[in-house]
């Protein structure tokens, strides 16, 4: 058993025009900024695209699956909340400075959960870059002087990026992506997000975006780090781990030979995020599909191995 979803396409005020051919579907939106591959947030749950469960939302498979879908530990952890959200990003312009709560503050705060994500750059337009991290020490008093003061950006890391790079954002990591990035996210299911500093923009009324100092100041983690990209070694044939985290656990896989992927001990689902090229996956129970760049697929708890065909480049992620 597998399942594919329709995507969400969301118009933002800073999308591009990458998302819709990279994925291969036609649409009349403009500036489209993000598509929600999967989805539980409510009100943006994504709906099952193809096969016997095809119309069915996605916390709807969950409560009536449980762990036999999500896994007997995520299951109790989770409930019939499904604990990942997944996206592909395209930004023609810069985004917002922002910064997520962790799980401790989000509660303190008021909020049910923060947010941890991750990113994955695809071909992104040559001279993209992102925001990353404090690059100098300050205090919570001197990051609200310098968001009064438009000098915000002096005290964040940049970072040049390139097709492969990734970015690890644990809970309090300031960030922003610029742009001409193209990329997939990987994060908790969460719709906390302070907005710290938006370059002074204004929305189609003129006015401008609100900003959460206070709660920015609160949520921010100040600690300096010598460098906030995660490194990895590429290796083909075999799974490459990125992130290994309480929220998630990313690898990703460049084949150009076929792979058996062995999920027997795995307690979770599987999502698999296409990044480039196509293949064939063939599931324990004889279920085959195919499977393409621009395409996410989800695996239930129960799967148990998994063969994939082909050239193909793709993310693995669970919980």
């Amino acid at each position: 058993m597998y399942y594919k979803f329709s995507p969400i396409l969301k118009s933002t005020i800073w999308g591009g025009t990458k998302i819709a051919p990279f994925k291969n579907i036609q649409t009349p939106m403009t500036k489209v900024g993000e598509s929600w591959e999967i989805s539980g947030v409510p009100g943006n749950e994504t709906v099952v695209s193809e096969g016997p469960c095809e119309g069915r939302k996605l916390n709807d498979l969950v409560a009536e699956q449980k762990a036999t879908l999500v896994g007997k530990a995520n299951y109790e952890r989770f409930g019939n909340e499904f604990p990942l959200l997944i996206k592909f990003i395209d930004a023609r312009d810069d985004l917002s400075i922002q910064v997520h709560p962790t799980d401790e503050i989000a509660h303190r705060q008021g909020r049910e959960r923060g947010k941890t994500e991750m990113w994955y750059l695809m071909p992104s337009d040559p001279e993209a870059t992102l925001l990353c991290g404090l690059r100098k020490k300050i205090t919570p008093e001197e990051y609200k002087k310098m968001v009064s003061e438009n000098t915000i950006v002096d005290a964040i890391a940049r970072y040049p990026v390139n097709e492969g790079d990734c970015f690890f954002l644990p809970a309090g990591r300031i960030h922003a992506i610029g742009s001409g990035c193209f990329l997939a996210e990987i994060q908790q299911t969460s719709d906390v997000t302070y907005r710290i500093y938006d370059f002074d923009r204004r929305d189609d009324q003129g006015r401008p975006r609100e900003l959460h100092t206070e709660l920015a100041a609160e949520s921010i983690n100040y600690e300096v780090l010598d460098d906030y990209q995660t490194h990895y070694t590429p290796e083909k044939n075999q799974g490459v781990q990125l992130v290994s985290c309480p929220y998630f656990t990313t690898s990703v896989y460049d084949l150009d030979e076929p792979m058996t992927i062995d999920y027997s001990d795995l307690d979770s689902f599987v999502i698999f995020i296409a990044l480039s090229g196509e293949g064939t996956v063939c599931l324990d129970d004889n279920t085959q599909f195919s499977f393409r760049a621009g395409e996410t697929v989800l695996l239930p708890a129960t799967t148990q191995q998994v063969q994939v065909e082909g050239t193909i480049k793709f993310i693995e992620t669970y919980v």
